[in-house]
């Protein structure tokens, strides 16, 4: 499921969390699907619990994830994501947008890759 990449710049709970909401993003984790226990992902990936925690509390702060007490860690329902991630996104979003029109990308190409959903 997670691959980590110890020449990888990114922290392990970043790749982690990275992994993890790309696989929420992409539907390969369904909403109110369980996520491995901490404890199990820590062994599988013979990392300290404690770097899962952070991953999975970061998850959970931007809206990926949720989690109830005694049962364990779900993906979230699309949609409920963090304001602030959402923002941070946007601009994102927006600084691609205008690199892709330096690069002579039309506004028809963007919107064709917009409407593809990203995927290819």
């Amino acid at each position: 499921m997670l691959i980590l990449d110890y020449r990888d710049a990114r922290p392990i709970y970043g790749q982690i969390k990275d992994s993890l909401r790309r696989l929420i993003v992409a539907g390969a984790l369904s909403p109110d699907e369980k996520l491995p226990s901490i404890r199990a992902l820590a062994m599988d990936l013979s990392i300290n619990p404690n770097t899962i925690r952070r991953a999975y509390t970061e998850l959970e702060q931007e809206g990926f994830i949720y989690s109830v007490p005694g049962k364990g860690s779900f993906a979230a329902v699309m949609g409920g994501g963090d304001p602030k991630r959402r923002a941070e996104l946007m601009e994102k979003l927006r600084e691609i947008i205008a690199e892709l029109r330096y690069l002579n990308v039309s506004d028809q190409e963007i919107l064709a890759l917009m409407q593809e959903g990203g995927t290819q």
